[in-house]
């Protein structure tokens, strides 16, 4: 299903986009050495239900997961790369921490995810793997405008990802999103200019470049959800909610 949104949803949708931002900006700055994965996903439940809003994890389950997710927002340290799902670890100075983040608000949902480094022990390999995964997300997001096509997106992230040295996995990418989290079309991270579906006004996608330092071959944790890269090494994902309008693309989830 492809949805393309009225002027009302769009309102509603830059509303769900503005509370994911604003939830993982608040997450971030409580993600320090010491802070538990559990307390994260305590505090998204409670910033979710006081704005009135929804999760789209705590009871998705989809073919590729175990059973519903569970709880409220991924947390992926490391080697985990996406569907991380929290439990008893504590941070420690120099995680690389991803936390993705979606919710729906009056029926639209709205998805984002950030990689950082906790504390003050900042590889440069690990700034460098985060910085490609930006730098991919903003060119894709630049060429997505009525007319170009899923392929022009996905061409440019793959330019991006593949210029700076690092394998691209094709399995899981971006996807259109509105009135539920997943809809068609995908987003694949690499890809050919030209092809795909065209893009029309009104259209929500998440654009998620998202990589691993040395493989593209992933391995599930026994939790059935959290993906690790393959030969254990770091990673790191990043993530806007986008709406395609007339004059380009309108970043939904942007920090404010």
């Amino acid at each position: 299903m492809i949805e393309i949104l009225n002027a009302a949803e769009l309102t509603r949708a830059r509303d769900a986009g503005a509370l994911v931002a604003d939830i993982l900006q608040t997450l971030k700055s409580r993600s320090t050495a010491g802070t538990n994965l559990l307390d994260l996903d305590r505090w998204a439940k409670e910033m979710i239900g006081a704005a009135g809003a929804e999760s789209c994890y705590v009871d998705y389950a989809p073919s590729f997961g175990r059973g519903p997710f569970g709880h409220y927002i991924c947390t992926a340290v490391n080697d985990a790369v996406l569907h991380g799902m929290p439990h008893d670890y504590a941070l420690r100075d120099g995680d690389l921490l991803t936390l993705d983040l979606a919710v729906s608000l009056r029926g639209i949902a709205a998805d984002s995810a950030v990689s950082f480094v906790v504390g003050s022990a900042s590889a440069p390999a690990d700034l460098a793997m985060i910085d490609a995964t930006e730098r991919a997300l903003a060119v894709g997001i630049a060429v997505a405008r009525p007319g170009a096509r899923i392929g022009d997106i996905s061409h440019a992230i793959g330019s991006v990802l593949s210029s700076a040295g690092y394998p691209i996995n094709m399995e899981f990418g971006g996807h259109g999103i509105g009135t539920t989290m997943h809809q068609d079309p995908h987003v694949a991270n690499d890809g050919r200019p030209g092809r795909g579906y065209r893009l029309r006004a009104g259209l929500l996608l998440a654009l998620e470049p998202w990589l691993m330092a040395d493989t593209d071959r992933l391995v599930t944790d026994a939790d059935g959800w959290t993906l690790r890269s393959a030969t254990g090494c770091r990673t790191a994902h990043s993530e806007h909610t986008i709406a395609i309008t007339d004059d380009g693309a309108e970043i939904l989830t942007l920090w404010r």
